[in-house]
This record gives structure tokens, sequence and C-alpha cells, in this order.
């Protein structure tokens, strides 16, 4: 990717190639965040300096990643010699849901632009049919697909802030729709794990734009 010999394209492809490998915030919300850090001329298709600089924006976030893996594994060694054999979820957590390991804050106008980019997926994601699961009410779905349609355009307008009580909404939506999903293998479930990927997305886009503020 840094050998200026290649055609741009090809080095572009390669940088496609690695957030397909290491996308913490999954492949397209990673990409998102990347061009939009890459600024100001964040075209990476034509646009070498740019390129690179998101190049080395990955780069850092996958070694602040392996350097969190390694202390992970140290701790757990520890943990297993005496006896601990099954790690806290506050320890997996950053294995299960998104979020940019970086030595630094991460950037808010990058996590904009990855839930932007995401809730443009969202809305097209087609709606389950009641007669999947029957046992739940139209109108609960319904209400948790408009919260988190509102939870989202709020956090874009406001550009990346959302109040105590907005961040508190989207705590108790996505709690609603995990307590949707049913166990195992489930038609309904094809429709809600996108629905809750973006949640989670949304919700780490909060909270580092909480703490940043705080």
């Amino acid at each position: 990717m840094r050998d200026e010999r290649f055609p741009l394209v090809r080095r572009h492809a390669a940088l496609r190639c690695a957030v397909g490998d290491y996308g913490p915030l999954g492949f397209n919300a990673t990409w998102a965040y990347l061009s939009t850090t890459a600024c100001p001329t964040p075209d990476l298709r034509r646009d070498s300096a740019a390129l690179l600089r998101a190049l080395a924006t990955l780069e850092e976030s996958r070694a602040a990643h392996l350097a969190e893996m390694d202390a992970f594994a140290a701790r757990r060694r520890v943990e297993k010699a005496v006896g601990r054999r099954t790690p806290r979820a506050s320890d997996t957590a950053t294995l299960r849901f998104p979020r940019w390991p970086s030595s630094a804050p991460p950037s808010r106008l990058g996590l904009i632009a990855a839930v932007a980019n995401r809730h443009s997926a969202f809305q097209r994601i087609p709606y389950p049919d009641e007669t999947l699961s029957p046992d739940i009410e139209v109108r609960r779905l319904a209400n948790l697909h408009a919260r988190l349609e509102g939870c989202a355009a709020s956090y874009l307008k406001a550009l990346g802030r959302l109040d105590r009580r907005a961040a508190a909404e989207l705590t108790d939506t996505v709690h609603g729709i995990r307590n949707l999903g049913r166990p195992g293998y489930s038609p309904l479930n094809m429709y809600l794990l996108p629905w809750l990927r973006f949640a989670n997305l949304l919700t780490y886009a909060v909270d580092v734009s909480l703490a940043i503020e705080h």
C-alpha cells in the first residue's frame, strides 16, 4: 500500500483487504471511519496521501488491539492459575461489540460517519413479517424500530452528541431488541440481529461522545 510504484487502484484494493482482515467496527463502518479521518481529502481512490493517512489510522488501531489482546492473555493465564476458568463478561465485551481501539480517543467525526453509513443500511433492512413470530405484537416491533430510528436520527442531527436522557432511551431500546431475540435459530433473528448490530455501534458512538465531553 505504501509502494507508489503500484497503481493507486491496486493500493486502494489492498487497503480494503486490510479492512476485511481487521475492521473493529465492521467492514463498512470501519471504511467510513477511515475515509472521514483521512480528511481533508478523503477520496481514497484518487488521493495517495489520504490513503496513507487511512492506513496509518488502521495500523495504529490494530497495534492497540494487539496490545489489549496480549494484556488479556497474560491476565487470563494468571486467573486460570488460581482457578478462575471463565473470563468476566467485561473482559470479553471488547470482542463481542464494536469499538475503536486506540491510544487516543476515537474520532468523533469518524464515528459519526460510521453511524451514518450503517444508518442508511438500517433503513434498507426489510421489516420483519409478523407471521414469523405470532407471539410478538406487531406494535412492539414497530415501536422498537421507530425508537432506534429516532435515536440514530437525533445522534446524527446533533453531530454526535446526545444528552443523557436520549442515551438512556437508546439503552432501553437496545434492551428491548435483545429481549425479542430467540435462542438458537429463529427466522425473526435474521431481522433483529442486523438491528442489534447497528444499535451496538450507535451505543458505542454515543458512549464515546459522552466520555469525551466529560
